[in-house]
C-alpha cells in the first residue's frame, strides 16, 4: 500500500471517529435534560453530578482520543 493510500485511510478514520463522537454525543445531549429532572425529583446533587458528567464526556472522550493518536504516534 502506498503512502498516499495510508494517509486517505487514515483520514478516513479520522472522519469516521469524529463522525461517531459527534453523534454519540449529540444523543446524550438529546437524553440529558430528562434524565436529569427525574434524577432531580430524588436527589438534586445526584442531578447535579449526572448533568456535569454528561457535558463533560465529550471532552473526555476528546482528551483520551488525543493521548491515545499522541501514544500512536510515538510508537
Amino acid at each position: 500500500m502506498s503512502e498516499n493510500q495510508s494517509d486517505k485511510n487514515s483520514n478516513r478514520s479520522a472522519a469516521y471517529a469524529a463522525l461517531a463522537i459527534v453523534l454519540g454525543f449529540g444523543l446524550v445531549l438529546l437524553g440529558l435534560p430528562k434524565l436529569v429532572l427525574w434524577i432531580g425529583d430524588y436527589s438534586p446533587v445526584l442531578a447535579a453530578i449526572v448533568g456535569t458528567v454528561g457535558i463533560m464526556s465529550f471532552f473526555i472522550v476528546l482528551w483520551l482520543r488525543a493521548r491515545h493518536q499522541k501514544r500512536r504516534d510515538r510508537s
